[in-house]
């Protein structure tokens, strides 16, 4: 199912100095058929027709027929190419390709975290060797905020600067220690004058593609509105997180990718920080639907936070969040409502 108009149009308008480059180059991306990779396949072929700019891209995916089934105008479009393998050890396609994304992620079926941590470093050193050996000039990584660690709860939004405990123990250490292992391979490949290699730190998001099914709060929340069921909260609802909407994330990462320097992280998501509790509720007033709350808060516990500090990508690229939550929370429903009718 295409994306929203107005948000391929919202997307154009805000990268349209971005795409000349783009003109006639080929594209490589791992993860294209992901949230993230979705949006930035669909916006890619927007700004094909918008500018006329002839760009081709490859795809790397381990399930093309499952792909085909989920956006077949996506998979079945000329200026697109699937090729099927595993991220870790893929044939490299022939040919050049200026501009790289990984934005591959680890299997959504549970994995020990020495698995998480294999793949995710195995497969980008594997995307860096083709990255070199295709002559690419650029390359995306998408990172993701658990490089932290645990947020500490003095500290209201993490900068790209923060000093990470090395000696602590992360909640998921497969995921996060390969992000981390992953991020810094990409600076030590980029070399001036040849490879740049773009970090992006994603957080929290909502929008079409999103799943309503997998560990996303947010998406369980607005299926359960779509069912008109209450919104159901399994823990305290005290946890801090911040939610970008997919259209600005597209923007976010393309932008990223253009104009970001190279080697320097930028933290990618929204500062406007509320509780797992005031989503609930903001998600069950836009349904009419209650709320209810598995546990009662303990008030000797801080609140657990997971909100970026993005002065960094606003300052040095002109970055913002264009789109209000509650606006995003509607395109979103509204979006799978078009799928289920």
């Amino acid at each position: 199912m295409t994306l929203p108009s107005e948000d391929l149009r919202h997307i154009l308008d805000k990268t349209g100095a971005l795409w000349e480059p783009i003109r006639n180059q080929r594209l490589f991306l791992t993860g294209a058929t992901g949230f993230f990779g979705c949006w930035l396949l669909e916006s890619l072929l927007a700004a094909n027709d918008e500018f006329e700019l002839a760009a081709e891209a490859t795809v790397l995916t381990r399930h093309p027929d499952r792909f085909a089934e989920k956006a077949p105008h996506l998979a079945r479009h000329p200026a697109i190419r699937l090729l099927k393998g595993d991220v870790t050890a893929f044939e490299f396609p022939s040919g050049e390709f200026s501009l790289v994304v990984h934005a591959a992620t680890t299997s959504s079926a549970p994995v020990p975290e020495a698995e998480h941590f294999r793949t995710i470093v195995e497969g980008t050193a594997r995307v860096l060797k083709f990255a070199k050996a295709c002559g690419a000039r650029r390359l995306l990584f998408t990172s993701s905020g658990a490089v932290y660690g645990k947020q500490p709860p003095e500290v209201t939004h993490l900068p790209e600067d923060f000093e990470i405990d090395r000696e602590a123990t992360p909640p998921q250490p497969g995921y996060t220690l390969g992000k981390r292992t992953a991020e810094q391979l990409c600076i030590d490949a980029g070399h001036p004058g040849g490879l740049e290699t773009k970090i992006a730190r994603c957080f929290a998001f909502v929008g079409p593609h999103l799943p309503l099914d997998a560990h996303f709060a947010i998406g369980n929340f607005i299926r359960d509105g779509l069912r008109g069921s209450p919104v159901q909260v399994a823990g305290d609802g005290t946890p801090l997180r911040s939610y970008l909407y997919a259209a600005d994330l597209a923007v976010w990462l393309w932008t990223i990718l253009s104009r970001g320097a190279p080697g320097r992280p930028y933290n990618v998501g929204s500062a406007q920080a509320l509780s797992i509790r005031e989503l609930a509720e903001t998600v069950g007033r836009i349904f009419g639907v209650p709320v209810h709350i598995a546990r009662t808060p303990d008030p000797s516990a801080p609140a657990a936070r997971y909100v970026p500090d993005t002065t960094r990508a606003r300052r040095e690229l002109g970055l913002a969040e264009w789109i209000p939550l509650e606006e995003g929370i509607l395109r979103t429903a509204a979006w799978h409502r078009k799928g289920i009718a």
